[in-house]
């Protein structure tokens, strides 16, 4: 009997394992992961430095344990070059693997903005744990770290080394923090806490060059502007893995498209978390990818499902001023509405209908966000 493969080792192929184990323990699964396939919480990166984590404590459970406690086929470090949909093959460095049915939970990339200079290639980013190994060695002989992006990672890795004692510039050509997913009145909230932190902030231009300056680095900015900094970190967002699927024929556009059940275009074929696009949407955070393994588990078990989301906030990790959201599509016709405000601002988004489709929290009133979900029309 071919077993069910699963393509990738972060949270959403450990999800899906750990559910479809809870419905069936003999089912025959394969999990092929490009890195160690040691467990770990990927959303912890852009807070470890506070509490002191490297990247050996960050593991919670090794492959190995992983591996018997699921009673799966783990294969580490295992490259898959292509997918052969006919044969229902995938060419690996491992040889060639059988499926019957076939997970693609491959995350995402981050994006790599085209820079100048002589030292564009030292730029970091931390997008799993090698990465994080490498950005703590370099935060050994650094007192400076120049972020590139104000997003929620950004924002999150400000407050961190800055909680860590290292000086901190956030660039984003964006007018204020958190721009991709709240308004103005809102993301301002953040400049002021996480100025007495130690964040420094320059808003309104881009990096375009990054050049060697000693043992660091010279920025420079759109507006000609000049940063300097012993670390350069890129936390611009993330692209989600879909060459393979691409190259294999199957539907992509952001992502893999996917439908309800998070079927792609080829009926044998599934894809949940980062890389995957359903609806319309990518929704790379942690509870959507929860319900997705719950849901896909019973499908591969073979039982009538299919995904249905329901409201989910996101908690952006900034204790210096917390923040709870519920994003708003790009694009949505409707309005934001400040409802309070004081130390932090509580903001509703109403739509044509006037049914409210999304809210921010920020300061004291992130606490309200499990009061502010239940007032929340769900649309997807």
């Amino acid at each position: 009997m071919k077993p069910i493969v699963v393509l990738g080792s972060g949270l959403a192929g450990y999800t899906l394992i750990r559910e479809l184990r809870k419905l069936n323990r003999e089912i025959a699964i394969t999990l092929i992961s490009r890195d160690s396939g040691d467990y770990y919480s990927k959303p912890m990166l852009s807070n470890a430095l506070t509490q002191g984590k490297t990247s050996a404590s960050l593991v919670l459970t090794s492959a190995a344990a992983m591996a018997a406690q699921q009673n799966i086929t783990l294969l580490a470090h295992c490259e898959v070059t292509a997918i052969d949909t006919a044969a229902k093959q995938l060419k690996t460095s491992a040889g060639m693997i059988a499926y019957d049915k076939l997970v693609l939970a491959l995350g995402a990339d981050p994006i790599q903005i085209p820079l100048q200079g002589n030292a564009a290639d030292s730029v970091l980013s931390v997008n799993d744990l090698n990465d994080y190994a490498n950005f703590r060695d370099q935060l050994e002989t650094a007192k400076s770290v120049a972020i590139m992006g104000g997003g929620l990672i950004g924002c999150e890795f400000a407050n961190d080394l800055a909680n860590a004692g290292y000086r901190v510039t956030v660039i984003d050509p964006a007018p204020y923090p958190l721009a991709g997913l709240m308004p103005e009145q809102a993301g301002s909230q953040l400049l002021s806490p996480l100025s007495k932190l130690g964040v420094n902030w320059s808003f309104g231009a881009a990096v375009t060059a990054v050049d060697a300056l000693g043992s660091g680095y010279s920025l420079t900015l759109s507006d000609d502007s000049i940063v300097q900094a012993d670390i350069v970190l890129s936390a611009v967002g993330l692209r989600p893995r879909i060459q393979l699927a691409r190259e294999a024929g199957l539907r992509v556009n952001r992502g893999i498209v996917v439908n309800d059940q998070l079927q792609s275009s080829d009926e044998f074929i599934f894809a949940m978390g980062d890389c995957a696009e359903i609806g319309g949407l990518v929704l790379p955070y942690v509870l959507p990818i929860m319900h997705e393994g719950r849901a896909l588990a019973k499908i591969l078990n073979g039982e009538d499902a299919k995904v249905n989301f329901p409201a989910m906030p996101v908690v952006v990790k900034t204790p210096a001023h917390p923040v709870a959201l519920s994003p708003v599509a790009r694009g949505a016709s409707g309005s934001w509405q400040v409802q309070s405000s004081g130390a932090g601002i509580k903001m509703a988004f109403y739509d044509e209908q006037d049914k409210m489709a999304g809210f921010v929290l920020t300061g004291d009133y992130a606490p309200e966000r499990s009061e502010m979900t239940k007032k929340l029309f769900v649309a997807i």
